[in-house]
């Protein structure tokens, strides 16, 4: 296990415009450190809409495509969601995508009811733990944060990854749960939201943050700012931490019913 270095990229996303949100994310990337992780918020290419009709693209599809590009060119693992239609199923898919273009896809598994979210989407079944540079990740998507049970680490992983469309009526919920997820599961937690106002008129602040397995802040973004936000995640220290408090060995056992 090795040191992460991360950039987060707190979008203001162009609602429904999906060429235009990848080329803004390449101008934004100029000039940024090389890092191993680029983390895009769900569904950067479009916003949260639930039109997947004319915004789905296929599994594997031309933004895909376009992450293994970046992924390639900025040497590093790029990971964020879009909509995508898949054997009939429209997915709020994640992809994780490596420089040498392997990717791993995770399917929002909690819809958010109060958009409407749980009639136009299928919701997924299944976690996953990409590996980067000897560190499991879990990568979950927004609503996710709400629901413990789902993030709560039975030695399956060593950083949680949150990517949202978070609106910031509900921005203390956001804050204080991210900081939570890292303290009961004595992980890191890394955390992106958008910035901006979307085509429902929602409003978004950001507030994306880097923890530690303290819950303490390594990393966060500008108030209700588009800006890339830079983090290094430190394996000694996570380690070092782990051993002089290891409250995961009193941890409850339990198993998720499907």
């Amino acid at each position: 296990m090795k040191d992460i270095k991360v950039l987060l990229v707190q979008l203001d996303i162009a609602w429904q415009q999906p060429e235009k949100n990848k080329s803004k994310i390449e101008k934004i990337l100029v000039g940024q450190p090389q890092v191993d992780l680029i983390v895009l918020p769900e569904m950067f290419t479009t916003g949260f809409t639930m039109e997947t009709d004319t915004m789905s693209e296929p599994h594997e599809g031309p933004t895909f495509l376009w992450m293994q590009q970046l992924a390639k060119s900025k040497n590093s693992v790029v990971t964020g969601s879009l909509i995508i239609n898949h054997q009939g199923k429209m997915l709020n898919r994640l992809y994780w995508v490596q420089p040498d273009g392997k990717s791993i896809v995770y399917d929002k598994r909690h819809l958010f009811r109060m958009a409407g979210e749980d009639e136009h989407f299928n919701e997924g079944h299944q976690k996953v733990y990409p590996i980067i540079k000897g560190w499991r990740v879990c990568p979950l998507i927004c609503y996710d944060l709400r629901f413990p049970v789902w993030s709560r680490n039975q030695n399956d992983f060593d950083l949680l990854l949150y990517i949202a469309n978070w609106p910031e009526a509900r921005r203390h919920a956001w804050k204080t749960l991210s900081c939570a997820r890292a303290i009961e599961n004595l992980t890191p937690v890394i955390a992106l939201n958008r910035v901006g106002t979307d085509g429902k008129h929602i409003s978004y602040s950001g507030d994306s943050a880097i923890f530690n397995a303290k819950g303490e802040i390594i990393a966060e973004g500008l108030d209700k700012k588009e800006q890339v936000i830079f983090g290094e995640i430190k394996a000694k220290e996570y380690r070092a931490f782990r051993d002089k408090f290891p409250a995961h060995l009193d941890a409850d056992h339990f198993s998720i019913q499907l």
